[in-house]
């Protein structure tokens, strides 16, 4: 458990280096090509398609990518920026990790494996902290519920409360690091996507009919 919270004091910390590489966004670099270089570990996977698929919008042959794997290794390009996935086939898709990136203006290096990774443009390279950051808290969280299903099989009311308090203390420091990468950032699809991610609030209707503002962390009213 300690490694675990301080390896999330450390990624929390990169954030701050994560904002200054922010600032050279879509907006510095309009135009230009994105090239995506990616190599996959598995070498089981050669002669794979490997596939670019949008992150919302159609995903119908007119706009997802496919390449073929060949010596371990795949390239796509892209003169439009947007978030996307990087994905091998269902088929073949065990032990592989799906890939968010950014189709950024520049050369993107990927590495698709089991734990898979992008790098080198402004974009990609927050979007790489903030997955680091998401992994740590995952483990995290998956660690305190097993800790709670436990405590809860043993009738553990004590123990099973101070675990939730602590997984609800993770959660919303994760929720604000991402809030505050977000708003840091220069405008770009990176920024809207994380700024997506936990809106400060939500409509709730009453039983009455009305519609109330709700904060999104304390899920009380919002006093105006």
């Amino acid at each position: 458990m300690k490694n675990l919270r301080d390896n999330m004091r450390k990624l929390l910390g990169m954030i701050l280096l994560a904002v200054v590489v922010a600032g050279c966004t879509q907006k510095a670099a309009k135009g230009g090509e994105c090239v995506i270089k990616g190599t996959v570990a598995d070498k089981a996977l050669e002669g794979k398609r490997i596939f670019l698929v949008p992150l919302s919008g159609p995903q119908d042959a007119a706009h997802v990518d496919s390449v073929e794997i060949k010596d371990g290794k795949f390239e796509f390009r892209k003169d439009s920026v947007m978030m996307a996935k990087i994905l091998m086939d269902y088929h073949y898709r065990f032990n592989t990790q799906t890939l968010l990136v950014v189709t950024d203006p520049g050369v993107v290096e990927v590495v698709i494996d089991s734990v898979s990774s992008a790098k080198g443009t402004a974009q990609n390279d927050v979007l790489q902290y903030w997955k680091e950051m998401t992994e740590v808290h995952n483990s995290q969280m998956g660690f305190l519920r097993r800790n709670m299903n436990e405590a809860k099989q043993k009738g553990e009311t004590q123990r099973m409360e101070s675990l939730k308090l602590r997984s609800d203390s993770i959660h919303l420091a994760y929720k604000q690091a991402t809030r505050k990468l977000s708003k840091e950032m220069a405008d770009c699809v990176l920024k809207d996507f994380l700024a997506g991610m936990f809106p400060l609030t939500y409509k709730r209707k009453m039983p009455d009919g009305t519609v109330v503002e709700m904060d999104a962390d304390t899920h009380e009213p919002v006093k105006k």
